[in-house]
């Protein structure tokens, strides 16, 4: 199934959380935190402005991006987990 979000919204799946630290040691999965970093996987037509034109999308399909840690809703789809997020709670693009 495929999401296709509204708006400015922005559909994301989170990367998977480092295995060991910078020195080594592997890590239980009870200690690992959920990675702020993730891959889009579909985005929305972008915000209407005042004028009545859509807002150009800032991220594409295929973008590795950084967003906040309390950013969207989590949501199950296929037995995947996905995050629905507005534009603006995505920090930066990584190249």
């Amino acid at each position: 199934m495929r999401i296709e979000p509204i708006g400015d919204k922005v559909v994301i799946k989170r990367l998977e959380a480092e295995e060991k630290t910078a020195g080594g040691i592997v890590l239980p999965d009870s200690a690992k935190e959920k990675p702020q970093q993730g891959r889009v996987l579909s985005v929305g037509t972008g915000v209407m402005t005042p004028d009545g034109k859509r807002a150009k999308m800032q991220v594409s399909e295929g973008d590795r991006i950084i967003f906040s840690s309390w950013a969207g809703m989590e949501v199950k789809v296929d037995n995947e987990e996905l995050i629905i997020m507005s534009e603006g709670d995505i920090l930066a693009v990584l190249e």
